[in-house]
């Protein structure tokens, strides 16, 4: 079993001189987080290399790569126009940053990373054996999970987005929409940065694809998927010890001379709209107007490392921040001082550490972001616990950083004020949240990050075939099916809604199709087969579909029964006198829920927000609970949330007792139930240990086994008639 790590760049560059292929490595924080894990001999990264290598020289490339545990996916240059530079930095990248404005639709980028995620798919197939895990990195690889679920249903997948995940209101406006959402949900785990992420995740998979969800986890038809927080970290081992190096330790001699009475801020970032460079060179400029007294005696340093200046927004935003940085030092500067030394380049490693050594300030304010990992690398490298962090409240990292002091990137007032309020920190303090801020950053480094992702991993992975191992198809379909056969005398209790039907909007749409009656038709015909079918559904809705057929009916959860050939008898004693009061609170709450509305039964109320607008109906259902639980207790009512239902009913109606009524004097040597919400419950817990109980949906549950859904249903009981044709036959 190994690590296959999957992301759109590998984390090594190519260079080619005098016709030679030499591999750098990267210095991104994903290669040097995930470092260890490609290295260790088990385990291997594939993606792109980082060049157009022709046709002929790919195989000598892929050999040199596999010195290294490196496997290539060659993409042409067309390709990286429109998978990489197109859909995923011109339809992704804005839309998830919120910068809507920037993304372009087009069909052919779309198009294009289909294709480019099945190729990817297509390589990782060559390496890929079943026990391996898989592990994806970021959004160019959206689909990625979903194409190598199909091929391999039962692979380990872990998903991990870089970048921030946007509200619902702002992921839908994206045309493929469903599509990207259903490649996501083939992995197992989903890591976002921040729980904000994982919320907007959950709310947006939930309202467009046919899942729900319980606190973090997603149910599909066929598996849990779990989403959760993962923020990353640094190797802050690395940042640290830098900063004593003789490299190091030159440059900041450097740096320091002549600037010992002078407080240096810095910024360092990659050109992009979404970090809000311009901003805070506005709010420096507001800052000398207001406060003239730091003129010659703050200095910035704005590290701008270039990138994609080929695309318009991006060479308009340098423009803009060329020209406002001439202005500003025109303005500004005397002889021997100047507001902001401005570099668009990149810089060693060596010169960032000490860089981050010096500076009194780091300012790191970008209007979205999903880490950030400057600010964590400016804390690592400030060994005397010294400085002070100025960060956006917009960046994942400022929910872990708290006592950075955080600022709102769109309020230039807010980050001018925090960079005064720095100016004048006393050294006491400044310690004092460094120190708090250092802990953070060295507990929950790089490697905590990965071990965490793959531990979590792997618990899915095994409360997936623990759940597999209760799911009633297959092989335990013929243990039921080998028991039906022995025996002689069976009770099939059936709920309806949801186990035999699937569930519409309208409540008067579900009635029984012609599959459904042949069905039951067939285990009724059987003299050794009772069937019962125990629904929540009032007794004349039961009687309309059911009566003409040989099965036993309980109706209303149990407040009304009749076998076959009988009348109808209700539950002695119960009353009624409590609908009035339990209905007018009813009535408030249907007033206020566009979509809901109250049934009516004999001895229960029932309010349904199936058409409720997503969201609203589970908001007003937990008002109704937490509203009126204590009122329907002191009725001697019993409050039961089922599936887009809660109903109010007699405390002495329910399922289990009606199951074990109907028992009665009867002594089955076969029970099967099956049933799908809350009220079955009931059952499942009143029938004796060597019943078959059968949950439809695979949440928690009392049942022994689960089915997927009422389709599963129907295959199982039908795979019971046949049975008794091979019996009979």
């Amino acid at each position: 079993m190994k690590t296959v790590i999957i992301s759109n760049r590998l984390p090594v560059k190519i260079i080619e001189e005098n016709d030679e292929y030499t591999f750098i490595p990267s210095e991104g924080g994903l290669a040097t987080g995930l470092g260890d894990v490609y290295k260790s001999g088990n385990s291997i990264w594939i993606g792109w290399p980082g060049i157009d290598v022709p046709e002929e020289r790919q195989e000598e490339v892929t050999q040199k790569l596999a010195e290294l545990n490196l496997y290539p996916v060659f993409l042409t240059q067309s390709e990286i126009n429109l998978y990489y530079e197109g859909f995923s930095n011109e339809v992704l990248w804005p839309v998830f940053h919120y910068v809507v404005t920037y993304a372009h639709f087009e069909q052919s980028y779309w198009d294009c990373y289909k294709s480019v995620n099945e190729k990817f798919a297509k390589s990782a197939m060559q390496v890929l054996q079943r026990r391996d895990k898989i592990w994806i990195q970021d959004y160019q690889l959206l689909l990625l999970p979903g194409i190598l679920r199909e091929k391999l249903p039962n692979a380990t997948i872990g998903f991990f987005q870089h970048i921030p995940f946007p509200s619902y209101e702002i992921f839908r406006l994206i045309p493929w929409r469903e599509e990207l959402l259903n490649g996501l949900i083939g992995a197992d785990l989903i890591g976002f940065h921040t729980y904000d992420d994982v919320r907007h995740f959950i709310s947006t998979a939930t309202r467009l694809l046919p899942v729900n969800s319980s606190s973090n986890v997603l149910n599909s038809n066929e598996r849990q998927i779990v989403v959760e927080a993962f923020p990353m970290g640094i190797d802050f081992d690395k940042f640290s010890g830098l900063t004593a190096s003789d490299e190091v330790k030159r440059e900041i001699d450097f740096f320091r001379t002549g600037k010992e009475n002078m407080k240096v801020i810095l910024s360092i970032d990659r050109l992009d709209y979404s970090k809000g460079i311009l901003e805070r060179l506005k709010a420096l400029e507001l800052l000398l107007q207001l406060h003239p007294e730091y003129i010659g005696k703050i200095e910035l340093f704005m590290i701008v490392v270039p990138s994609r200046d080929t695309v318009p927004q991006y060479s308009d935003l340098r423009d803009q921040i060329d020209q406002f940085v001439g202005n500003l030092n025109a303005r500004y500067r005397s002889i021997n001082w100047i507001p902001v030394n401005y570099f668009y380049r990149s810089f060693p490693i060596q010169v960032l550490s000490a860089l981050y050594a010096t500076a009194d300030i780091c300012l790191v304010t970008p209007m979205r972001d999903g880490m950030n990992l400057v600010s964590k690398e400016y804390i690592a490298s400030r060994n005397n616990n010294d400085g002070v962090l100025i960060l956006s409240e917009m960046a994942g990292a400022s929910k872990e950083l708290t006592d950075a002091v955080i600022v709102n990137p769109n309020n230039l007032g807010d980050i001018m004020e925090a960079i005064v309020s720095a100016l004048k920190m006393p050294l006491e303090e400044q310690q004092q949240r460094m120190k708090a801020m250092r802990t953070i950053v060295e507990k929950f480094n790089v490697k905590h990050w990965v071990n965490n992702f793959i531990l979590r991993l792997n618990e899915v992975k095994d409360s997936q075939k623990s759940l597999l191992t209760k799911h009633a198809v297959n092989a335990i379909n013929e243990v039921i099916a080998a028991k039906y056969a022995k025996t002689t005398d069976r009770a099939l209790f059936l709920d309806y809604d949801g186990t035999l039907v699937d569930f519409t909007g309208n409540i008067d749409d579900a009635s029984p199709d012609a599959e459904l009656y042949d069905l039951i038709e067939n285990l009724a015909i059987n003299n050794s087969n009772t069937v019962v079918i125990i629904s929540g559904r009032r007794h004349e809705t039961l009687e309309q579909w059911f009566g003409h057929l040989k099965v036993d009916l309980i109706a209303e959860h149990g407040a009304w029964q009749k076998s076959h050939g009988d009348k109808w008898n209700c539950l002695p004693l119960l009353t009624d006198q409590w609908k009035q009061e339990i209905r007018t609170l009813l009535e408030t709450y249907t007033d206020r829920t566009p979509g809901s509305f109250i049934e009516e039964k004999s001895y229960s109320l029932v309010w349904h927000y199936r058409k409720a607008e997503e969201g609203l109906g589970d908001l007003r259902a937990n008002e109704i609970i937490s509203h009126m639980k204590i009122l329907a207790a002191d009725k001697g009512l019993q409050l039961m949330p089922g599936n887009k239902v809660i109903e109010f009913k007699n405390m002495e109606v329910n399922k289990g007792k009606a199951a074990l009524n109907w028992l009665y004097e009867k002594d089955p040597d076969f029970i099967l139930a099956l049933g799908d919400d809350h009220t079955d419950e009931d059952i499942f817990r009143a029938l004796p240990d060597e019943a078959f109980t059968i949950k439809v949906g695979n949440n928690i549950s009392e049942a022994k086994y689960y089915l997927n859904d009422f389709k599963e249903v129907r295959k199982l009981l039908w795979s019971l008639v046949k049975e008794e044709f091979v019996e009979r036959g």
